[in-house]
């Protein structure tokens, strides 16, 4: 098998964001840089800074294999200029491998990583609005994406997720955990937690999705998780996430001051996107329902906003809320089939950009979770949980086919679902050694041991 097959067999899929199929990615034609994202973008996570230190070697040999298998002239890994361990790891596994892979470091920003902000830090190129990397001749994929492929190229399927556990627990840790492993399996390695009321962020703090303690029971680690942050119910994300949508926009037009901050500040439109957010919500501040004004270019360039969370957590002084505002909008278009528009390419940055980015530190203050943002890893730990419940749609396409029944016996790494024939999609393998209890809500595993 090629490289393409063996990462399509190993059913590897984004790790970084919404699990986009890898094999899919990687078989772009045109191709002219390759860029590995090592910016772990959200505040807290430190798990693609563990891969780089622990693992340079895995990543280098991937992100060769893969420029080769793009024809791409060029291989990046874009780093904060503040990783200094990571960088000194990587350049000893790039001199001992005499890759042809750069390092190109940034300053540490929120949302460095985003990966239309990372395409321009690279390349000085702009991906359009509503585009993709490959309008501009770059693929992006990020850190723990590359380490999956290597495994996948010496024959190992996707079955572990390395993911951080941090916040109000007693031991933060990095933890590579089979896939379908349970949230209170993991927050049991961390320690449990120091909050007797708490909630969980699946993700960052930035764009992650908060649960309650008691909905968090039922998570469950997925191909694309990144993370579990555990905080206390008083925090702000978890106001923000609960109040009502008609107070949201009641707010907007009480409260609004029209000082375009949330504008000024947003990294989409600091890269020259036509996404104005102070004018969305003069918008949604007058009397006509949203609803009724789905047609006007202003609500209908919400599509554009990226949903880093800068204008809500950082920018407005009023604490309102534009994201919300703006995925509102973006649902009821979505709802009434409506697509964003792909804007032109060469479009050029604003003026202000670089005095624009938001230091990292800040962005995790105003996000309320700054006492814990220095917090490093305790320990690296692996998990042995007794059942794994796998769901076969944490991926962009559709869903997979369990292809075992209860009763079954699996080894690890035995596919136990697969992609739809003829869809986009992505196999899915027995994460644990053990016999299948139920295939309903995904394939659940009981271990032998």
């Amino acid at each position: 098998m090629d490289l393409l097959e063996q990462i399509k067999a190993a059913g590897v899929v984004g790790c970084g964001g919404a699990g986009f199929p890898t094999h899919v990615k990687l078989a772009a034609q045109g191709i002219d840089t390759l860029i590995i994202n090592a910016a772990e973008c959200e505040p807290l996570l430190r798990t693609d800074r563990w891969i780089m230190v622990h693992e340079p070697a895995a990543l280098v040999a991937a992100v060769a294999a893969v420029r080769a298998r793009l024809g791409a002239g060029r291989a990046v890994i874009a780093l904060k200029e503040t990783y200094t361990a990571e960088t000194a790891a990587l350049q000893t596994a790039i001199a001992a491998a005499g890759a042809s892979v750069e390092l190109v470091h940034m300053r540490s920003f929120y949302p460095a990583g985003d990966e239309q902000v990372v395409v321009y830090e690279v390349t000085g190129r702009v991906v359009p609005p509503a585009g993709l990397p490959l309008d501009v001749q770059c693929v992006v994929s990020n850190v723990a994406t590359m380490l999956a492929v290597h495994n996948a190229a010496q024959g190992r399927p996707f079955t572990q997720k390395y993911l951080t556990i941090t916040g109000a627990v007693p031991r933060p840790c990095v933890l590579k955990a089979p896939v379908g492993m349970s949230f209170a399996d993991c927050l049991t390695l961390a320690g449990g937690s120091l909050e007797d009321d708490y909630i969980v962020v699946s993700g960052g703090p930035m764009m992650g999705k908060p649960f309650t303690k008691e909905e968090a029971a039922h998570l469950f680690v997925t191909k694309t998780t990144s993370g579990f942050l555990v905080l206390p119910s008083t925090a702000r994300l978890w106001q923000n996430h609960v109040t009502p949508t008609n107070h949201i926009r009641n707010r907007a037009k009480s409260a609004c001051i029209q000082c375009s901050f949330c504008t000024q500040l947003c990294p989409r439109y600091l890269l020259g996107h036509p996404l104005e957010t102070h004018k969305i919500m003069r918008r949604a501040a007058g009397a006509r329902p949203l609803k009724d004004q789905l047609d006007d270019p202003v609500i209908r360039s919400a599509q554009f906003c990226c949903e880093c969370g800068v204008c809500e957590l950082v920018a407005c002084p009023m604490q309102l809320q534009p994201r919300k505002i703006n995925v509102m909008i973006k649902h009821m278009l979505a709802q009434q089939g409506v697509r964003p528009q792909k804007g032109a390419c060469g479009l050029q940055p604003r003026p202000h950009r670089e005095e624009r980015k938001l230091p990292t530190g800040k962005a995790a203050n105003r996000a309320g979770v700054g006492k814990f943002y220095h917090t490093e890893p305790q320990a690296f730990l692996k998990a042995q949980p007794k059942r794994v419940c796998i769901a076969l749609g944490s991926h962009i396409g559709a869903p997979a086919l369990p292809i075992v029944q209860p009763g079954d016996k699996v080894v690890l790494g035995q596919v136990v679902a697969m992609a739809q024939e003829g869809k986009l999609g992505a196999d899915y393998h027995a994460s644990v050694a053990g016999t299948v209890t139920s295939t309903d809500n995904g394939v659940v595993i009981d271990t032998f041991f």
